[in-house]
């Protein structure tokens, strides 16, 4: 066992335990923070497939970026934490199958070897001059076009349906009408009125 073997299985062994403390962490603040930590113990892992584009892109985009929001937005609201337990036991079952089988399928692949199928190959090491950039966008936008694609609508329409989930109309709040303001025209904003001038006394 290398020194790099050694990484892999401390980076391996602080992301399970990390994603294991998101979902059973009461608190939702040290939850989101316990994401970060897999976030960034994931991009380690990354950078030892020598993955450094993926592994900055995850660093940046959800820790920089999605987990300091999701931290913001948590934070400022006041979220009752008894009713977000009522429903724990209700999806325990479910929730445990589901591990199982991630388990299972986690299982399968790291020691498929023992179970008779193909063992998964090493990646080989490149030149210094290599780019994994290049070679994401190439795949990208050939070989895996139409897939990318489709991801790019699925995330659109997952993005139209939250805000047509979350825009409700109520009738004791005022709310602007953007079809009515374009359609305005000056005589309704502007009113001019003749007043004669005051005289001093």
């Amino acid at each position: 066992m290398n020194f790099q073997d050694i990484i892999f299985y401390i980076f391996s062994a602080i992301l399970i335990v990390s994603a294991l403390g998101v979902i059973t962490v009461r608190n939702p603040v040290y939850s989101a923070l316990l994401l970060v930590l897999a976030f960034v113990t994931c991009a380690g892992l990354w950078l030892l497939l020598e993955a450094e584009f993926l592994a900055i892109t995850l660093v940046l985009v959800y820790v920089g970026a999605v987990m300091v929001l999701f931290l913001f937005v948590v934070m400022m609201l006041d979220i009752n934490l008894d009713q977000l337990r009522e429903g724990f036991w209700k999806w325990f079952p479910f929730g445990a199958v589901v591990a199982l089988i991630m388990v299972g399928e986690m299982t399968m692949v790291l020691m498929g070897k023992y179970f008779g199928l193909e063992e998964m190959p090493t990646p080989s090491a490149q030149d210094a001059d290599y780019s994994n950039t290049r070679a994401l966008g190439r795949l990208i936008y050939t070989e895996y076009a139409y897939a990318f694609e489709l991801a790019a609508v699925l995330l659109l329409v997952a993005m139209v349906a939250a805000i047509a989930l979350t825009l409700r109309h109520r009738e004791d709040k005022r709310s602007t009408n953007s079809s009515k303001q374009v359609q305005v025209k000056k005589e309704d904003r502007l009113r001019i009125v003749a007043m004669p001038s005051e005289k001093k006394e």
